[in-house]
């Protein structure tokens, strides 16, 4: 099924989404995106994915499935079906061999991303940048997840130790203290994707 002579996949893949199920009785299947901004993926002419894996086949250091090979799928056509995305994929010709493919992850080179224009932001692009607090500076987390409440984009800060951004801030119970910030104007000052950097004014106890 896989697209023959597909190429090694790129270093650069980023995670889309996941196909749910199958779709319809000629191979199509849905995807379901991991946020609300999907035109990426419908654009691609070609995804790349990977298949899960069992929690003990999981790699011991990482915990992820990182490793598992990633295998290339030619997008004969797609579309937007609700909040999902429905996909005819090539080589992938009926029920069953779609229902095959439920679970795998869809991923996209970055490259084939367009520019993000204005004041918008790849979700992808605000993971992994470190958070701070608007006017002191003060070194508040850095963001683990981008989240979609269907009105907006929420980050998911972990919070870190000020004077040792490598260790993470515990709570009363030992577990990593995190909030959670609207991305929004009104609390997000300022966003330098170059420098990994994000000032924001909400509330820490919020």
């Amino acid at each position: 099924m896989p697209e023959q002579g597909a190429s090694t996949a790129p270093s650069d893949l980023v995670e889309l989404g996941r196909i749910v199920s199958g779709y319809g009785v000629r191979g199509w299947v849905k995807i379901q995106p991991h946020s609300s901004q999907s035109d990426v993926l419908r654009k691609a002419n070609s995804w790349w994915l990977r298949r899960p894996v069992a929690p003990a086949k999981r790699s011991a250091t990482t915990g992820s499935n990182d490793l598992l090979p990633a295998v290339q799928y030619k997008v004969v056509t797609s579309r937007t079906q609700g909040a999902t995305v429905v996909a005819q994929l090539g080589s992938v010709d009926d029920r069953d061999q779609a229902e095959s493919l439920v679970g795998c992850t869809v991923h996209v080179s970055k490259a084939l991303f367009p520019p993000a224009t204005g004041d918008e932001y790849y979700w992808v692009d605000l993971e992994s940048c470190f958070v701070y607090e608007t006017g002191t500076q003060a070194l508040i987390g850095v963001v683990s997840e981008v989240l979609d409440n269907g009105a907006h984009a929420i980050l998911r800060v972990q919070r870190l130790i000020a004077l040792d951004p490598q260790e993470p801030l515990l709570d009363e119970k030992g577990k990593v203290s995190e909030i959670l910030v609207p991305f929004v104007e009104a609390y997000v000052q300022h966003v330098d994707i170059q420098a990994k950097k994000i000032d924001t004014d909400w509330p820490l106890d919020f």
